[in-house]
């Protein structure tokens, strides 16, 4: 099959990407705009594989959508393609409604079409899987509730309330039009290749730099931690074997609050480049004397805890990853590959944007 990938730059989306080309014998078109968060290198073990395909283009921009699906005729679609960081939400939301919002009815319109034109072998095969989080639900009430796929929407940032919207208008473009999707809600990523302003890389670095390990709050926000890779194979599947119409919700069974990822990050950090080690922490004798807590976020929700079973019932999906194998993985790979993170830091990947053996 032909797989076109909206955001397959970004840290999930070149996640999918990987596992796609790695792990089965799909192609691959990569629509991605090359955001601040696009980052090609994340692809450069794959990137030079002829069932790989890169489309520099703007999901808003539908005439060069348009062209993009006549000249690679995609099987399925599989929409990743988003502004997704809080913070920035609320420093400026314009950019969250417009990607977000816009970005997905304009790729609605665009599948609806092609759709359309299709054979009817092509028009059964065809599905669009739209990939959202578990922001949407808002947060939860004490220790026991899960976000089930029935759960009502509540979003409390401008982030969360562009992803909701999003969702209600691919729902709306099946009921409405009959265009075939799918929909995932996932828990907090981590793994491999995330951009270093989120949580778990933001601390490994800044752990490693010497610099202070910023908490919100009293860092008592809970969340269900998900591998990336897990997340990349669940999304594979209800692509290919989700039911038309239906929303899966996908999490790693990690419940745990902000401050105790920073203490086991500091932990694992102290057993694999212990102070000792280094002459620049000659100052500091535990990682964990970094922390520093901050103001906490404006309407930060408290917890978000995903009752995965509908997928595992029906599409046999479970995470392979613990949080403790995960986070340790991803602790060694940026050990391991200094030279992604300093052109990420320094702002080089977005310079050199088009290099070499990238196809487009």
């Amino acid at each position: 099959m032909k797989i076109l990938v909206t955001g397959g730059a970004g840290f999930i989306g070149s996640a999918v990407v990987r596992h796609i080309i790695d792990q089965t014998q799909d192609n691959v078109v990569n629509v991605d705009k090359l955001t601040y968060a696009g980052n090609l290198d994340s692809l450069a073990t794959v990137s030079e594989s002829d069932r790989y395909k890169f489309e520099k283009v703007d999901i808003c921009d539908r005439a060069s959508l348009e062209r993009v699906f006549l000249d690679h005729k995609p099987d399925l679609v599989m929409h990743l393609a988003a502004e997704s960081h809080v913070d920035r939400s609320i420093d400026g939301p314009a950019a969250f409604i417009e990607t977000n919002i816009v970005g997905t009815y304009t790729l609605l319109e665009v599948c609806r079409q092609y759709w359309n034109g299709l054979n009817a072998e092509a028009r059964a095969r065809f599905r669009l899987h739209h990939v959202s989080t578990d922001e949407v639900y808002g947060d939860l009430e004490g220790s026991d509730g899960l976000f089930t796929e029935q759960t009502s929407y509540a979003p409390s940032s401008p982030y969360s309330a562009s992803k909701a919207s999003s969702d209600h208008l691919v729902r709306a473009w099946n009921r409405t039009y009959g265009l075939p999707v799918v929909i995932t809600n996932c828990s907090n990523n981590y793994g491999p290749y995330h951009f270093p302003e989120k949580l778990i890389p933001l601390m490994i670095l800044n752990a490693l730099e010497r610099k202070p390990l910023p908490v919100y709050g009293k860092g008592n926000q809970i969340r269900d931690w998900l591998y990336v890779e897990d997340h990349a194979r669940a999304l594979y599947k209800v692509l290919t074997k989700g039911s038309v119409g239906e929303t899966y919700n996908i999490g790693g069974h990690n419940e745990l609050e902000n401050i105790e990822v920073v203490h086991t990050l500091c932990d694992l950090l102290q057993e694999l480049v212990p102070p000792s080690s280094s002459q620049k922490l000659d100052t500091v004798n535990h990682y964990r004397d970094l922390i520093t807590f901050v103001k906490d976020r404006p309407g930060h929700d408290l917890r978000y805890a995903i009752d995965a079973s509908k997928i595992e019932r029906e599409l046999g999906w479970v995470p392979q990853e613990t949080f403790e194998t995960g986070l340790r993985k991803t602790v060694l790979w940026y050990l391991d590959n200094h030279d992604w993170c300093a052109r990420v830091q320094d702002g080089s990947y977005q310079r050199e944007r088009l290099g070499a053996g990238v196809k487009a």
